[in-house]
């Protein structure tokens, strides 16, 4: 079972978005943060389930999409590595990734 790790850029998006939200609704953008968080938690058994990020293509950078976000991970021996969270119509850093 692989252990999930954020990292300090994939939580500040997390929370970047959310306070977006809550300009409008405090209930969704908590509701959007958990629902972030469980998303990835299949991720712990089977880590490789996410596609292969099309603009990078690599085997061990992956991506779960939920709703118009993409969480964009990587795969290594015994951990999962949540790299950062975007929308999906934004232009992906493949700098913020790699």
């Amino acid at each position: 079972m692989a252990k999930l790790k954020w990292t300090e850029q994939a939580l500040n998006d997390v929370e970047a978005i959310a306070i977006y939200i809550a300009r409008d609704s405090f209930f969704y953008a908590q509701a959007f943060a958990q629902r972030i968080f469980d998303s990835v938690q299949r991720l712990e058994i089977f880590p490789e389930s996410g596609r292969v990020v099309p603009e990078v293509a690599q085997q061990n950078i992956r991506e779960v999409l939920h709703g118009n976000y993409r969480v964009i991970y990587r795969v290594k021996n015994d951990f999962v590595e949540i790299l950062t969270v975007y929308h999906s119509s934004r232009l992906l850093d493949k700098n913020s990734i790699t």
